[in-house]
């Protein structure tokens, strides 16, 4: 056990970090002229964006199922695949960023502020979350059961509306590509 508290205090240095480094990485990739000259076109990437998001909402989705089932060997491999889909998805997504202009949303009205709500909402809670999605994991694979448990009833729900909010903006925003 006290082996596994040690293993928990390094993870959760890693995963601090971790969250530093992809959160500057994040708010750099913003700055308009900060863009990386490529010859590559990754002007193909927001689907695989939004499929990586789904794939994640299924995951968790089924991993939710799989913990009421008391089926902690599925619950653990859904788990596995929301983190790598989600770790996929970050992988890309920087790309995407560090290479491509923007894209503008490019409708009036209503649906504008719809848009921008589910946005805003969408990033804000994601760069929240990664952190805690980190911990949450550490807490269950380092056998911090309890911990896990307590954490993931808060955590899930905001990763499983981020997960499923990236492809709504994504279908929102391909009239504008």
């Amino acid at each position: 056990m006290k082996e596994n508290i040690v293993l928990a205090k390094k993870l959760n240095i890693a995963a601090s970090i971790i969250t530093v480094l992809v959160l500057a990485l994040v708010g750099v990739m913003r700055v308009p002229h900060f863009k990386i000259p490529t010859t590559i076109d990754f002007t193909f990437l927001p689907p695989i964006h939004a499929a990586l998001n789904t794939l994640t909402a299924i995951a968790l989705m089924m991993s939710f199922y799989f913990i009421k089932q008391k089926n902690i060997d599925a619950h653990k491999k859904c788990n596995y695949l929301a983190l790598g889909f989600s770790a996929l998805f970050l992988v890309f997504y920087v790309m995407y960023h560090f290479t491509t202009p923007e894209t503008t949303y490019c409708k009036y009205g209503t649906i504008r502020s719809v848009y921008f709500f589910i946005l805003i909402s969408h990033i804000v809670l994601a760069a929240v979350i990664f952190p805690f999605v980190l911990f949450t994991f550490i807490r269950a694979y380092t056998g911090q059961i309890e911990k896990h448990r307590k954490m993931a009833k808060w955590v899930f729900p905001i990763w499983l509306y981020v997960a499923i909010t990236g492809p709504v903006v994504y279908f929102m925003l391909r009239p504008c590509y």
